[in-house]
């Protein structure tokens, strides 16, 4: 453990146990709520941007700091159970920020985006803030310039009202990992709207800009959605020509799946529909990503495999085909569009008069950072068994709550991707029933 949050710290933090009592499974279960509550935090920014608040969300927000502090808790049941509360209220904020979403862009409607380009300057937007780009579209609206998507700025596409303006063009490159390599090729202005934005190289150094709440050391930075210094720096940049590119689908929601829940319903029953995959989450520069690409490459056709978040752009080329019309590989957009899978899975369930743990559906999840972290606390919070997630355990918890997670949840680290389909086909769920108990984190 590491601690130094008070004044009785050790010389270098308290690395054995804390001065205060605090042994290194309690840091554990801190650190774990504080990175669970910092995913919900970004969610619930992005809806208070637009203008949208439920107060319930910031009240748990300042509980789970509160608990934190020093001398306050240390019972480490009560940790357990903020982290499950953590996972209920960080749905909370998905589901707040889907509607602030639906409800001032429209609808996501399935949705196919080039990736060429345009004639005409070029800004290139990444991150999370349908906000910013927004505004941006206004203010660059019968400009020479020409708006590109970037990484989880990729499915604002798909929304109605970002549709209506022509100058939103097209998504360039992938996830954030490859940034300083897309951003140097990219020779338009950059704009980072949120997290997933790097420190940027001499090379496009002096064309990027940042809102919101990113920021980057000595990049200009947006006040106000102000977009005018930026549009005279993209209006200084070389015109880009016309490229045709390949296109990418994007734009399912729970709306537009649950719409054809009849038909899927169907397709499952008579076994057209064998098995649903939710592989998503972040993309990350750990050498054993390459685990999803091979498992989504060996996924068989009669099943389908539902995806959100950056994480996708390791898989989301291919040509996966239809069964009976019904994409095999849906995108529903960014990291908290995990609600809308959510929402699908409890649909199904109820129409099948099942639970989701007893549906032919498998649930392979990268994280990379705090959203992600607070998306698993939801899973777990709903009483999701089996999840895989990786490409490595988390850091952040010691080996016995870790263990205590896998018993209670049969959560299971991704391992070999052949071995680990073949157990998800056969659904093999063994879960130890019952409370945690409180001799268990002695």
């Amino acid at each position: 453990m590491l601690c130094n949050q008070c004044s009785m710290s050790l010389v270098g933090g308290c690395t054995i146990k804390g001065v205060c009592g605090k042994d290194p499974d309690l840091n554990a279960l801190q650190e774990a709520l504080l990175y669970g509550i910092k995913g919900t935090a970004a969610y619930y920014y992005h809806a208070l941007e637009v203008g949208y608040d439920n107060k319930e969300i910031g009240h748990f927000l300042a509980e789970a700091l509160y608990s934190t502090l020093t001398n306050v808790n240390f019972d480490k049941n009560r940790f357990l159970e903020l982290i499950l509360e953590n996972g209920r209220i960080h749905l909370e904020a998905m589901k707040l920020l889907d509607k602030t979403y639906v409800e001032t862009f429209g609808r996501p409607e399935p949705t196919w985006v080039s990736t060429g380009t345009e004639e005409g300057h070029g800004v290139l937007v990444t991150g999370h803030s349908y906000k910013a780009l927004y505004e941006l579209l206004k203010q660059t609206e019968g400009t020479d310039i020409k708006v590109y998507t970037h990484a989880e700025m990729f499915p604002a596409h798909a929304y109605p009202e970002f549709k209506k303006f022509d100058h939103l063009v097209a998504n360039w490159g992938g996830s954030w990992l490859y940034q300083k390599k897309e951003f140097t090729e990219f020779p338009g202005v950059i704009l980072g709207t949120s997290n997933c934005v790097q420190q940027p190289t001499e090379a496009y150094a002096d064309r990027i800009f940042t809102v919101g709440i990113a920021g980057l050391e000595g990049v200009p930075h947006i006040r106000d959605y102000n977009f005018e210094p930026l549009i005279k720096r993209a209006l200084q940049t070389p015109r880009m020509e016309k490229r045709e590119g390949e296109k990418l689908l994007t734009g399912f929601h729970h709306t537009n799946i649950l719409a054809m829940k009849d038909k899927l319903i169907e397709l499952i029953q008579e076994g057209k529909i064998r098995h649903i995959f939710v592989v998503g989450g972040c993309d990350t520069p750990d050498p054993k990503m390459s685990y999803y690409e091979k498992l989504t490459a060996m996924i068989p056709e009669d099943a389908i495999i539902l995806s959100a978040a950056c994480g996708k752009f390791r898989y989301n080329a291919r040509n996966y085909g239809t069964i009976e019309g019904i994409p095999r590989f849906l995108d529903f957009g960014q990291c908290n569009n995990v609600y809308s899978i959510i929402e699908i899975a409890v649909a199904l369930a109820n129409e099948l008069g099942t639970d989701v743990n007893s549906l032919p559906v498998s649930i392979v999840l990268s994280w990379m950072e705090q959203k992600a972290i607070g998306i698993l606390y939801t899973l777990l919070y709903l009483g999701v068994k089996g999840i895989y997630i990786g490409p490595r355990p988390p850091e952040f918890l010691t080996p016995k709550i870790f263990e205590i997670l896998r018993k209670q949840f049969d959560l299971r680290l991704t391992g070999d991707p052949e071995k680990d389909l073949r157990d998800m086909l056969n659904k093999g769920v063994k879960i130890e029933e019952g409370p945690i108990l409180a001799e268990e984190l002695d």
